[in-house]
């Protein structure tokens, strides 16, 4: 029986070109998720309404009144807006987030058919809707007319039409929305016409707290990545913020970091300081901590760069408490704080036999830069850390229970601190003993005594909600698939069980070929270490058929473009299919790949009347563990994977776990063992796999909230 749909309404304005993105949007975000579905209600805005009020001078509700009330009513389940038309702030009960994708920019110039810009008269009357167009249009046509043009879009071209204006100022991303591009008559460029950074995206607006639509927005929401710079030289940065510096949208920098780490950001990327030094504020820690929350509804890729370590008087969890509360996923790179700079870097030792086994680091400050005690009854109350202490625990809880502790003191026992299989058990401190002998593991841990115990951070957020993901790829896809499983609020747990080794005692030349033929991203890894190891030049590489998006994004890592891939099904069959349009009778083609790649595609290719080269350039290898670490989910990017994983722990250790494939090869291997994944990848990339395992998870939790 086939269960019906969970539908949610949609709330939009009853323009053409709102209905239109609305759909289109709606459309787009139905491909992703399972049995959700979304109809449409159009609600009219007093600025639908009202077409007299200047636009310069509306309010900032003018566009979206009436969809937040009929929101509020719970008339609409969530509402659509063009992001540009949201005000600021947000009105109280209403939460949103910006939809990923973006048309274009730029603002557009509009004429009447056939006019350019060389008719306009002397004196041209130009329609204008806001400040920014005006300023624009003043300097662009020193001697013209401006004037305050109202209207839909199809009115306000309609207007130009029929010689009310001779040009208007519009927004391209509504005119390529409506199919109308053929009306621009030339597009502005963004250094002569800066756009509001909201323009060409599209917002969701809801009711604060709907479990359904906070799950949508897991889907586009990134996680928010905290990042300790270390102190005052670049060199103490860590290689996990260095990581964090290259892959981010928008760094929000403290006033005590190194400015050449800012040097680290990716092209196009935005950096803002909101520093605090000795009072000077350049932003106050609620404009910081509001200026974060909006940067990750905005769907951006966010690092909060921190000096020192941001645990350290870094106000992090007044910034992180404000992300748990939007169900908004964020991750924590500790750092080097001053505190070890200034006592490890110089011979202070905070720790040297028979002299310190310890120390105490207080601020004096209070809340308000006021100043506070720091006497011997308030050191009592500080957290107390035990290292290299796990076996004499029962000493430790009775010492510091003669000493005064209260026995119902909150205590924790913390196993393999930042390792993947870290492990926190939290208990008191007269229970420690009997907790430590029950849990204690091989594993290297600390004591932690005190209230600071009782608080944590959530790890169930984002799409993939906090859940252990096991990567069982060769080490080449382990940091781009743990990258991507932490951009979806998941924990990576990166455990290869196959290893690539490649053959160097082939004999093959590229330039004796006039096609390559290679169907998997790991093949053209392996093909270009050996090409590399043999000095080929690459401009011998003969023409390349791959056969997906993912394969050839990873020629594009080398600067090589491949020649011929299918337009859709990336997969074998589907560069069979493009091989009988593409290969002409003689030619010779070379056909790459791993051992455990059949000849069967080789075979295909041959009766296109090409003479096919089949060879194998690569061994998939087992890797062997000890034991399977635990998991919740697990990623296969080949069938070898499969193999290994089941060769080694057997079917069961699969049992209750989600599984989700690269390709259908992959789950041809599962089959092969009467498993079924509960996941393929919409596109056979890891981009694409972990991104289909977030939709099916979402899609099973606004299911199961409606």
């Amino acid at each position: 029986m086939t269960k019906s749909p969970t539908v949610l309404k949609a709330g939009t304005r009853p323009s053409n070109l709102a209905l239109t993105q609305t759909r289109q949007a709606l459309d787009r975000i139905e491909g992703m998720l399972d049995g959700i579905r979304f109809e449409i209600l159009p609600i009219t805005s007093v600025g639908d309404t009202d077409r007299s009020t200047d636009l310069r001078e509306s309010p900032p509700d003018f566009f979206t009144r009436e969809l937040d009330q009929a929101l509020l009513a719970e008339d609409v389940d969530f509402a659509v807006h063009s992001a540009k038309d949201l005000p600021a702030p947000m009105p109280d009960g209403i939460d949103w987030f910006w939809l990923p994708w973006r048309e274009e920019p730029r603002d557009a110039l509009i004429l009447a058919p056939g006019r350019q810009l060389s008719d306009l008269p002397e004196n041209p009357v130009a329609g204008v809707s806001s400040e920014r167009r005006e300023a624009y249009c003043k300097k662009k046509f020193p001697h013209g007319i401006q004037k305050t043009i109202r209207g839909n879009i199809e009115e306000r071209i309609a207007q130009v039409d029929a010689g009310v204006f001779d040009i208007v100022v519009m927004a391209g991303a509504a005119l390529v929305r409506l199919g109308l591009e053929e009306r621009i008559t030339q597009w502005i460029p963004l250094n002569e016409l800066e756009v509001p950074e909201a323009q060409g995206y599209l917002a969701i607006t809801f009711r604060k707290g709907d479990e359904r639509l906070m799950a949508l927005r897991s889907l586009f929401s990134r996680t928010v990545v905290f990042a300790g710079a270390g102190v005052s030289n670049r060199e103490l940065c860590t290689i996990a913020a260095l990581r964090a510096l290259n892959r981010c949208d928008v760094c929000l920098y403290d006033s005590l970091i190194d400015p050449s780490l800012l040097n680290e950001l990716p092209p196009g990327s935005e950096a803002i300081d909101v520093g605090k030094r000795c009072g000077a504020h350049s932003q106050e820690q609620h404009e910081t901590t509001k200026l974060i929350c909006e940067l990750a509804r905005q769907s951006k890729k966010v690092l909060r760069l921190k000096g020192g370590d941001p645990g350290i008087f870094g106000r992090l969890a007044e910034e992180t408490s404000a992300l748990e509360a939007l169900e908004i996923p964020f991750h924590v790179i500790p750092g080097i704080s001053a505190l070890q700079a200034a006592t490890t870097g110089t011979g202070m030792l905070l720790t040297r036999r028979d002299v310190s086994r310890g120390f105490v680091a207080v601020t004096p400050r209070m809340q308000g830069g006021g100043l506070a005690t720091c006497d011997a009854s308030m050191k009592d109350q500080l957290p107390v850390i035990y290292y290299m202490a796990i076996r004499a625990v029962d000493r430790i809880a009775a010492q510091m229970i003669d000493g005064g502790h209260a026995p119902e003191t909150p205590a924790a026992l913390v196993f393999n601190a930042g390792g993947e299989d870290e492990e926190i058990f939290r208990t008191t401190l007269d229970e420690l003993p009997d907790f430590a002998g029950n849990h204690c593991t091989r594993k290297p841990g600390l004591i932690v005594v005190g209230e600071v115990t009782r608080y944590a951070f959530r790890n169930n957020l984002g799409a993939l909600q906090g859940q252990r993901i096991l990567i069982t790829a060769s080490e080449a896809l382990q940091q781009k698939t743990a990258d991507q499983i932490r951009d979806l609020g998941g924990r990576p747990v990166q455990f290869p069980l196959i290893r690539l080794v490649c053959r160097h005692d082939l004999t093959m030349t590229c330039s004796d070929y006039d096609w390559l033929v290679i169907t998997s991203p790991s093949s053209v890894r392996a093909f270009m270490e050996i090409v590399q190891q043999r000095k080929t030049d690459f401009r011998t590489i003969p023409k390349i058929m791959v056969c997906g998006r993912g394969t050839a994004a990873e020629f594009a890592e080398y600067g090589i473009r491949v020649d011929a891939r299918p337009e859709s099904g990336f997969s074998a069959n589907s560069l069979i299919e493009l091989s009988k349009s593409t290969l002409k009778p003689g030619e010779r083609v070379l056909r790459v790949r791993s051992d455990k790649a059949g000849p069967e595609l080789a075979d295909a290719l041959r009766k296109t009347g090409a003479e096919v080269d089949d060879v194998v350039i690569y061994d998939n290898v087992r890797v062997e563990h000890a034991e399977l670490p635990p998991f919740d989910a697990v990623f296969f990017a080949s069938a070898s994977g499969v193999e290994s994983l089941v060769g080694q722990w057997g079917e069961s250790a699969l049992a209750g776990k989600t599984m989700v494939v690269i390709g259908q090869p992959t789950a041809d291997a599962l089959d092969k063992i009467n498993l079924k994944p509960d996941v393929i990848a919409r596109e056979a990339t890891v981009d694409g796999a972990i991104q289909s395992l977030a939709e099916h998870l979402v899609s099973r939790r606004m299911a199961s909230s409606s």
